[in-house]
C-alpha cells in the first residue's frame, strides 16, 4: 500500500512540473498534443495535491461508490474532456459523434472543455471526491497516471460490462491491460499517445537512424540530437533501446538509463532537451533528430516531406488519456452507453480523422479511410499489429520512486 505522501513538493518536482508548463505537453494546445503526461504534472497530482488538503494516501482498490443512476428518468450525460479533443463540424459549434449519439438513443450530451491540465483538475474536483459528493460529471478523461490513482483512492466506479459490449470486443490489444487497471475494469481508453524517433531527412545527411542508440553514439549528429523534458518518455525509451522492459525496470536499471543518458549529455551529443518545441528545430534541420510526440509527427509529415519517423526494433513508449466514471455520477449507465458507442468503428474513425491520435479501436481502418485515406494508412494513427507488439508502457511508481526519479532526471537535464 502507498503510504501518506508528503506535503512539500521535492525541488525537482517543482522543476518537472514548470518544465511541463511551460514547454512540454501541458504547454500546447490539444491539437500539437498537449498536456503534462506524468513528469511534472503527478508531482502535484500525486503528492503535495493529495496530503497537503488531509486526503488519505492511495490504497484503497475495492472499486468506488455508486448513487442511484438516474439514465432512464434523465436521458442526459455529462462529459467532461480536454479542449480540442472532439471533432467538430465546419462552424466549430457542432460535435458530430455527439449528436450521432443523441439522434440514436435521445441522450443528450453536456459536453464540457474544462480539463486543461491533470493537476489543475484534479484539484477542482478532489474536494467533492473526498467528501463523497457528486461532481456533476458522469464521464471524465485523465491521463493514465491520475486514472491509476483515482482507482486506487476509489473515486471511480466499476464498469458494468454488459454495458460495453464494444468496448470490449474492439480494444485494440496494446491497451487492453495496463498494470493500474488490469483488464480495464475502471476505465477505457479515450486516444493513445506515443514516442518515436523523428527525424530531417535534409540534416541527417547520409547518417543513417534506426535506434535511439544511433542518435545518442553517433559523432556526426553531435549537437544535433533532442531528448524529451517528459522523464518517462525519455527514460522509457533508454530503457528499451538497452533491452530493459519499462513495465517492469528496477531502480538500478533506472539508474542505468540515465548514466547512459549522461554519456551522451557529457559528450554535447544532446543539443538540449525540450517539449513541444522541438517542432520548430526539426522542421529548420537545427535538429536532425530527436524524440518526437506522434501526433506532431503526423502534422510536420503533412507540411514538409522531410520529417520522418522510425520505430525502433526495441519498441516505442505509449502512454493513454481514458474515460472514468466518478463515484456519486448521476448517470451512470447512459455514460457507459457514450464509452460503448465510441468503440463502434465509424464514430471512433470520425474521432481519429479529426484528432490524429493513437486510435484505440480494432476495425476502424475501412471506415477512416471512406473518410481519410492517408489517416488510414498512417500507423501513427492506426498501428498494426506488428507495431502494436512494440508498444511499451511505463510501469506505475510509488510515490518515493516518483521523488527519486524525478530528481536524477531533473540533475540529468539541468533543471
Amino acid at each position: 500500500m502507498e503510504q501518506y505522501e508528503p506535503d512539500r513538493l521535492s525541488p525537482a518536482q517543482v522543476a518537472a512540473m514548470r518544465r511541463s508548463f511551460r514547454s512540454g505537453r501541458a504547454a500546447l494546445t490539444r491539437r500539437s498534443l498537449l498536456r503534462a503526461s506524468a513528469g511534472g504534472a503527478l508531482a502535484v497530482g500525486g503528492g503535495g495535491a493529495l496530503s497537503g488538503c488531509g486526503i488519505p494516501a492511495a490504497g484503497n482498490t475495492q472499486g468506488g461508490v455508486s448513487a442511484e443512476d438516474h439514465s432512464k428518468a434523465e436521458k442526459s450525460v455529462n462529459f467532461s474532456n480536454w479542449t480540442e479533443y472532439m471533432d467538430v463540424d465546419d462552424s466549430g459549434r457542432n460535435h458530430p459523434t455527439l449528436d450521432a449519439f443523441t439522434r440514436r438513443t435521445g441522450v443528450k450530451v453536456k459536453y464540457t472543455e474544462d480539463i486543461n491540465d491533470n493537476s489543475e483538475f484534479f484539484g477542482k474536483v478532489k474536494p467533492q471526491l473526498a467528501a463523497g459528493q457528486d461532481t456533476g460529471r458522469d464521464i471524465i478523461v485523465l491521463t493514465d497516471w491520475l486514472a491509476a490513482r483515482l482507482i486506487r483512492l476509489g473515486w471511480v466506479q466499476k464498469l458494468d460490462p454488459a454495458n460495453l459490449p464494444n468496448a470490449f470486443t474492439n480494444l485494440s490489444a496494446q491497451f487492453r491491460n495496463p498494470d493500474w487497471d488490469p483488464g480495464r475494469a475502471y476505465s477505457y481508453p479515450w486516444q493513445g499517445i506515443s514516442t518515436v524517433l523523428a527525424y530531417n531527412k535534409k540534416a541527417l545527411d547520409g547518417v543513417e537512424v534506426r535506434t535511439l542508440s544511433d542518435l545518442l553514439d553517433n559523432p556526426r549528429l553531435k549537437g544535433r540530437v533532442g531528448l524529451l523534458t517528459e522523464m518517462r518518455d525519455t527514460v522509457g525509451m533508454a530503457l528499451l533501446d538497452m533491452d530493459k522492459d519499462p513495465a517492469k525496470f528496477s531502480a538500478d536499471d533506472y539508474d542505468a538509463a540515465i548514466a547512459r543518458l549522461q554519456k551522451a549529455v557529457d559528450r554535447s551529443q544532446i543539443r538540449r532537451f525540450t517539449g513541444n518545441d522541438y517542432t520548430a528545430d526539426l522542421t529548420k534541420g537545427d535538429l536532425a533528430a530527436c524524440l518526437a510526440w506522434a501526433g506532431d509527427v503526423v502534422q510536420l509529415k503533412a507540411d514538409n516531406p522531410d520529417i520522418e519517423f522510425v520505430i525502433p526494433d526495441s519498441g516505442y513508449m505509449t502512454s493513454s488519456d481514458n474515460m472514468l466514471i466518478p463515484n456519486k455520477a448521476r448517470h451512470k449507465t447512459n455514460a457507459e452507453r457514450l464509452i460503448d458507442y465510441y468503440f463502434e468503428p465509424q464514430p471512433a474513425a470520425e474521432l481519429a480523422a479529426y484528432i490524429n491520435f493513437v486510435c484505440p479501436v480494432d476495425g476502424v481502418k475501412d471506415h477512416l479511410a471512406r473518410i481519410d485515406e492517408d489517416a488510414a494508412n498512417n500507423p501513427l494513427i492506426l498501428p498494426d499489429k506488428a507495431m502494436q507488439a512494440k508498444s511499451r508502457a511505463f510501469r506505475s511508481l510509488s510515490s518515493k520512486e516518483e521523488t527519486a526519479f524525478e530528481e536524477k532526471f531533473a540533475k540529468l537535464t539541468g533543471a
